[in-house]
């Protein structure tokens, strides 16, 4: 889909000014475990399924509709991994466009649906095994991508 009318109004307002962006992130994993990564168009760098949480919208039903958009997976956010924001979480786009972001990291279960690389969003998606994430672009703590993580949602102080 790309950017909403919202954050298209505001671009149109501010330029390219730091703006702040509640977003989500999910883990999903296939029957083996494996995580799913995607890399965007002229992006060398992998990246977890994402994006910005929307006006109306609740943070589980942005995740299900980046992940449908993005990989054509129909997924169910399962529990929050964590949250996680401040200047680790800032990104400045090929267009200039800076974001900090509030990212809320779910962990996902795959309902349904065929994975569909090379869409209007991703070049590429890929299952990676946890001990082998690749570059990323945003910046998270190690442990989200354990399996045996505890049951409690983390958070950076």
């Amino acid at each position: 889909m790309g950017m909403s009318e919202y954050y298209k109004n505001l671009r149109e307002k501010i330029g390219n000014q730091l703006i702040f962006m509640p977003s989500v992130a999910g883990i999903i994993r296939n029957e083996q475990g494996e995580i799913l990564f995607g890399r965007k168009h002229n992006e060398e760098n992998w990246g977890l399924i994402a994006g910005a949480i929307e006006i109306g919208e609740t943070p589980a039903q942005a995740m299900v509709r980046e992940a449908s958009e993005e990989t054509g997976l129909d997924i169910e956010p399962e529990r929050i991994i964590g949250v996680y924001g401040g200047e680790e979480q800032r990104f400045t786009y090929g267009n200039g466009h800076q974001v900090e972001y509030l990212a809320i990291v779910f962990e996902c279960k795959i309902k349904d649906g065929q994975l569909n690389s090379n869409n209007e969003e991703m070049k590429e998606l890929k299952f990676f095994p946890e001990d082998q994430i690749p570059p990323i672009v945003n910046k998270y703590p190690d442990y989200i991508f354990s399996s045996s993580q505890e049951e409690r949602a983390h958070f950076i102080k």
